[in-house]
């Protein structure tokens, strides 16, 4: 009966002992490679694949590549073994991943060397430079047909840029039409060059070239950008002009004559001879005053009467006064206004109308107010002056003072007759513009005339 018992205990037993006998065969079939990551499993059996077809399988492969062509390669028992030379040491690591990808293979012993002779190191530039001048002879007809085509588009921007005549009658200035001739001179280049490109199928160098040409532009336009707004400016003034030559501007407070309109600056020759650069950007954004559109310019001047004298009749006196002066015009009329009533004097200010062409403003303006002044007087007007007190407490100084009045007697002030005008006729007083300075803007002018973009027959604001 205890037989059988335990040859029963033993049955059960057996499924627990094969179950562990599996578990420690898998176990030991797993084997960690030096990184500590499992490695795939060696099979036991043939996978079926020969050594001789590996070799021949690895050398079809490696007879593909130039690089690989020379390496000898032995398979024993899935093992292959690589020997030889080759010129670098990615080629060498390429040789071991291919041949271990081939099935069959168990794994590879790379026993490859990198060859530092020198015939081993110059046979591959001499390869590489000799199909380098087969490929360009290939391609020395498609060359010769984008030269042709690449200098015929450059000829014929140039052709189509130099009718200056052509250009002076589309444009409105030479300014204009110097810009627009070299504009096309650069449209045929990139053209040229698009063109070329595409016949020989660089369109990538020439996603480079745009990429490069890009980049330089708004670097070069940061750069430059005060050049370029006066540049712009330039043409922009010149096509719509605010003034002629020779008018007479006021630029941000900047007087003068308008001599020429450059590509960089406007030029003005001020009211003391002198020579005055504005950078076109600033004219082309300033507040310009242009005495010259409207010849008649009017001018004021202001007198005091003293506070007991009559201003209507001061005011009758003065304008009748200015209107027999010959420069001043009859249309519009001189008037004045009461301007301010002081404690010691009453105001007046003084209006008239000149015409530039005729007489000086400086000039007008100057006679005027001493003929005014002088009808004033003559008509019994006081012209009040400061008075000022002076009270002197320091006997020191009183006995000083009278010392001083009882030596030589002071010479009496003049008379009222001295200090009066002394002018026997003010019409005849030359008020004539200065020619001057307009001889002068002239003179510049014709010297620099090439250069001028102002025109006479340009449309003006």
């Amino acid at each position: 009966m205890l037989p059988v018992m335990r040859i029963n205990r033993l049955s059960a037993l057996a499924p627990l002992v094969m179950i562990a006998a599996m578990s420690v065969g898998v176990a030991t079939a797993q084997v960690s490679d030096e990184s500590g990551e499992t490695a795939p499993v060696i099979s036991a059996e043939s996978s079926g694949v020969t050594d001789g077809e590996i070799e021949a399988r690895i050398g079809e492969i490696f007879s593909e590549i130039d690089a690989l062509a020379d390496i000898q390669i032995v398979v024993d028992a899935g093992v292959v073994s690589l020997s030889g030379t080759v010129a670098e040491t990615e080629t060498l690591q390429r040789a071991e991943s291919l041949a271990s990808r081939v099935q069959g293979v168990v794994t590879v012993e790379n026993n490859l060397a990198r060859d530092l002779s020198v015939r081993g190191r110059f046979a591959p530039a001499v390869d590489q430079v000799n199909e380098l001048v087969v490929k360009t002879i290939a391609l020395l007809p498609l060359l010769a047909l984008a030269a042709v085509v690449f200098l015929a588009l450059i000829f014929a921007g140039i052709f189509i840029a130099g009718r200056e005549s052509f250009w002076q009658r589309v444009t409105p200035n030479n300014f204009v039409a110097d810009l627009a001739q070299t504009s096309v001179k650069t449209i045929s280049v990139l053209v040229a060059v698009v063109v070329t490109l595409n016949l020989l199928d660089a369109t990538a160098l020439l996603s480079a070239v745009l990429g490069s040409a890009g980049v330089i532009g708004l670097a070069l336009g940061f750069a430059v950008r005060d050049s370029i707004e006066n540049y712009i400016a330039s043409i922009l003034l010149s096509l719509r002009q605010p003034f002629r030559p020779r008018d007479h501007v006021v630029i941000n407070g900047q007087e003068g004559y308008a001599v020429r309109l450059t590509s960089r600056a406007t030029v003005l020759r001020d009211l003391d001879g002198n020579q005055l650069r504005i950078p076109n950007a600033e004219v082309f954004k300033a507040r310009i005053l242009n005495y010259t559109v409207n010849p008649e310019r009017r001018f004021s001047f202001k007198l005091g009467v003293d506070a007991d004298d009559d201003p209507l009749k001061a005011i009758e006196t003065g304008v009748r006064r200015l209107k027999d002066l010959e420069f001043i015009l009859d249309e519009p009329e001189p008037f004045a206004i009461i301007n301010e009533v002081g404690d010691s004097n009453i105001v007046i200010e003084y209006y008239s109308w000149i015409d530039q062409r005729e007489a000086d403003f400086g000039k007008s303006r100057s006679i005027a107010l001493a003929a005014v002044k002088a009808a004033l007087e003559s008509a019994g007007f006081m012209l009040p002056e400061p008075i000022y007190r002076l009270r002197f407490d320091s006997p020191a100084v009183a006995a000083a003072l009278q010392a001083e009045g009882e030596g030589d007697a002071v010479p009496a002030y003049r008379n009222k007759d001295d200090r009066a005008l002394r002018v026997d006729s003010l019409d005849e007083i030359d008020v004539r513009p200065d020619p001057d300075v307009e001889r002068q803007v002239e003179a510049e002018r014709r010297a620099g005339e090439h250069q001028d973009l102002l025109s006479e027959s340009a449309p003006k604001e």
